[in-house]
């Protein structure tokens, strides 16, 4: 007998940027009778520090299946290495609670490595979406470690997809269907008032109808010195006297280094063009972005929304080696000088043209046609290439 049941996709959401990212995939699942959607809510997507999704999410029409609330303080190592233990235990209780026909997780994060180990030993269809793609630290092993664990992959590009063949995948489960961040750009509303900047965060005033820089500094998991190389930054784009809009890291190990760098610089130098920011909503954080003369730092938001935006990017260090980039990038190593020199390049080029590397229309859609038609299976196998 036919099973006419709709199949349940549990997407597990950890942070505010993760929600921002997918949020157009998961409106368009939410009226879906074929799919049922399951929101699992965890991490620094429960934190007001670092943008509790919550009211966006019952605001947004969605329900939250279960909120899995994790102490994610210490920011080193040993405090990463912790919490992934924790939500496999948390994660597992849930999933053998909502029974799941698939589990979404997205990216690189520590965070979806738990939820994708987690699946794995109940049994559930694991669906990847942003494997093969290659970076500068830890990220990039927890990246392919799920893709090892995960059945079916959402690539963006077309490189991507032939990394996650070369490491055994059968290409009857690999997808390359474009990336949902810069889907999401093209469905982002326009905002005209700038008002809420100057309300949040401390330090200077920016008038964000001028020329001003936008600052996004992650800890580098790998590095051992995140204090000294911030404060090199920090030094460039204080001597680069333009107004700037500098934004708190992620909570990866190195996190706490990054937050002492920008105090003891506060304290000391007393920049009187910066302005410090947790967060922001992503439409927001959005609009500034095609807003502003340069962004600055080691986000991924400068490889891949930049790149299709046109706007300038300074990348420092190596948290996005090997990554590929457009000719909005440049890339410098952690001297105030370097930071400085591409700055003043960055800004002197202007606007670049819009890069579609990262596009295809209907990346949505392309993910809920295949999810509705392709059986979940759990039994992985190495696919060698005949």
């Amino acid at each position: 007998m036919e099973n006419n049941s709709p199949k349940k996709i549990c997407f597990v959401i950890t942070s505010r940027v993760h929600f921002a990212r997918c949020r157009r995939l998961l409106e368009m699942l939410l009226p879906n009778r074929k799919l049922k959607l399951q929101l699992v809510i965890g991490g620094s997507a429960l934190m007001d520090k670092h943008g509790n999704v919550l009211a966006e999410l019952e605001e947004a029409g969605f329900k939250t299946n279960k909120q899995l609330f994790i102490n994610i303080g210490g920011g080193d190592n040993f405090a990463m290495s912790q919490i992934t233990g924790k939500i496999i235990l948390k994660l597992s209780k849930a999933i053998q609670k909502l029974n799941p026909t698939f589990v979404v997780v997205r990216g690189d994060r520590y965070e979806m490595l738990a939820a994708a180990t987690a699946a794995a030993y109940m049994n559930k269809t694991i669906v990847h979406i942003e494997g093969g793609d290659v970076s500068g630290n830890i990220d990039e092993s927890v990246r392919h470690a799920i893709t090892k664990l995960a059945h079916i992959h959402f690539v963006t590009n077309e490189k991507s997809k032939q990394r996650v063949l070369a490491m055994g995948e059968n290409a009857e489960y690999v997808f390359n269907v474009g990336s949902l961040d810069i889907e999401y750009l093209n469905y982002l509303p326009e905002i005209t008032d700038y008002s809420f900047i100057n309300q949040s965060g401390q330090g200077a005033e920016v008038d964000v109808g001028k020329p001003f820089l936008m600052v996004l500094q992650h800890p580098v998991t790998s590095d051992e010195n995140n204090y000294g190389h911030l404060q090199e930054i920090l030094k460039a784009v204080d001597k680069g006297n333009l107004p700037t809009l500098w934004f708190a890291p992620n909570i990866d190990a190195g996190n706490s280094e990054i937050s002492r760098a920008i105090k003891d610089y506060l304290k000391e130098a007393k920049p009187q063009n910066i302005r410090f920011i947790d967060h922001l909503p992503a439409e927001q954080f959005l609009n500034l972005l095609k807003k502003t003369a340069c962004f600055i730092g080691n986000s991924s938001a400068g490889i891949k929304e930049c790149s299709y935006l046109g706007t300038p990017f300074v990348l420092v260090g190596n948290r996005q080696n090997n990554r590929y980039q457009g000719k909005n990038v440049i890339q410098v190593d952690y001297r105030q000088n370097d930071i400085l020199e591409a700055l003043e390049a960055q800004l002197a080029h202007g606007k670049y043209d819009k890069d579609d590397y990262f596009y295809q229309e209907s990346t949505s859609g392309k993910i809920i046609d295949v999810l509705e038609n392709i059986e979940p299976y759990t039994q992985k196998s190495f696919y060698d290439k005949q």
